[in-house]
């Protein structure tokens, strides 16, 4: 029997990442729903390929576009994410949630309830709404499956192990374009530069979050809502080779190091497929293994490592707040507004107003909360950013 699928925002890396893996195991899927924010070309191209008959595209103008296309009579297109009950008689086996940003929160928490397994590769939903993730995935008996590397490797690291028995999990970082640059001259790094990762292949904002090292932040607070661990037992290391992707430390006396190649097939595989499926891999990369390469985090490099210390404990719509700042920090960077380096300086500036900072204890009770949240830092962020 076939597997039914759906993939939230489809025509992103990690959607086409998952669409890849599945043309090669055709006969074995049947994708239910794709969807989309405007790239609807794409959206069309994949519908074509794979017979499918519902598509979600949500910007207005796209979506206008796609109605005009002739195939589009054949199927049934939406503008927005209400409309899961049309689509899904029953559970389907398994849903990629990989829209990026805050607002992919909303149609994560939604489609938990007609999906028995459910792949998350957006940090911003688990940022800010991990707790009504939680709740869903028990409340419809959902299987969660973290798809970041470093979360997807933890995972894997702690199978049948007591979470008691963790000493220390250790989160490498490639550190970026600029792991070997002079600080001073970090002031006059421009877009191209940013954007031009070592070893991954990604999309600018996420390039330029792993430049600042605002991705490893967001990782950690990540792996503190999935696994249920305290700060103080995750750590960040430079590792520029990006082949070691967790080191988990246990009490026993014991250490796992998960190794995987730089390419977001290897979780996404191991999150569609059960762990009998094989993947063609590369051997293991000995002249790796013997220079792994593990440095300290510099804190003058990378200044924004420092939000850790003011994360609080508990989860909060702060969290939302220094999720927002940083999108709107980074767009203005990619619109040449601001320097590189004042991505982590306004961000430090702006989280220490005492306004924002009472939100360090005010959880969200719903997801309008934390969308509310968002639209109003987003709006006033310019003027935050001025004063």
């Amino acid at each position: 029997m076939k597997k039914k699928i759906a993939i939230l925002g489809s025509t992103g890396s990690i959607g086409k990442c998952l669409i890849d893996i599945i043309k090669k195991d055709k006969k074995n899927f049947e994708i239910i729903l794709l969807s989309a924010d405007e790239n609807y070309k794409e959206l069309l191209k994949q519908a074509k390929f794979f017979n499918v008959k519902n598509l979600i595209i949500t910007n207005n103008t796209s979506f206008n576009a796609i109605k005009k296309n002739k195939y589009s009579k054949k199927i049934n297109i939406y503008n927005n994410f209400d409309n899961f009950k049309k689509i899904f008689k029953k559970k389907i086996d398994y849903t990629m949630s990989s829209i990026s940003g805050v607002q992919g929160l909303k149609p994560t928490i939604e489609i938990i309830r007609y999906t028995n397994k459910i792949a998350i590769a957006n940090k911003e939903a688990i940022i800010c709404g991990w707790d009504l993730i939680e709740k869903n995935l028990k409340k419809h008996k959902t299987q969660f499956i973290p798809v970041d590397s470093e979360h997807f490797s933890i995972s894997y690291a702690l199978k049948n192990i007591d979470r008691n028995l963790i000493d220390e999990i250790y989160l490498t970082a490639s550190g970026g374009p600029f792991l070997n640059s002079p600080i001073k001259k970090l002031k006059k790094v421009n877009v191209k530069q940013a954007t031009s990762h070592p070893n991954w292949k990604m999309g600018k904002k996420i390039s330029i979050d792993s430049a600042t090292m605002i991705n490893k932040v967001f990782e950690v607070m990540e792996a503190k809502k999935i696994f249920n661990i305290p700060y103080n037992k995750l750590s960040i290391i430079i590792h520029p080779k990006s082949y070691v992707h967790a080191i988990v430390k246990l009490k026993n006396g014991l250490t796992k190091i998960i190794v995987h190649d730089t390419s977001m097939k290897i979780p996404i595989f191991n999150s569609l497929y059960s762990s009998k499926r094989i993947i063609n891999s590369k051997k293991l990369n000995f002249k790796f293994l013997n220079n792994l390469d593990f440095r300290n985090v510099d804190l003058k490099k990378f200044p924004i490592l420092r939000m850790l210390k003011i994360l609080p404990s508990n989860n909060s719509l702060f969290e939302t707040i220094l999720v927002t700042i940083n999108d709107k920090l980074v767009e203005l960077f990619l619109d040449d507004k601001i320097k590189f380096t004042d991505i982590s300086k306004k961000m430090n500036k702006i989280l220490n107003f005492g306004s924002l900072k009472k939100f360090k204890k005010v959880k969200p009770k719903n997801i309008d909360e934390i969308i509310k949240m968002n639209k109003k830092i987003k709006h006033h962020v310019e003027l935050l950013i001025i004063k």
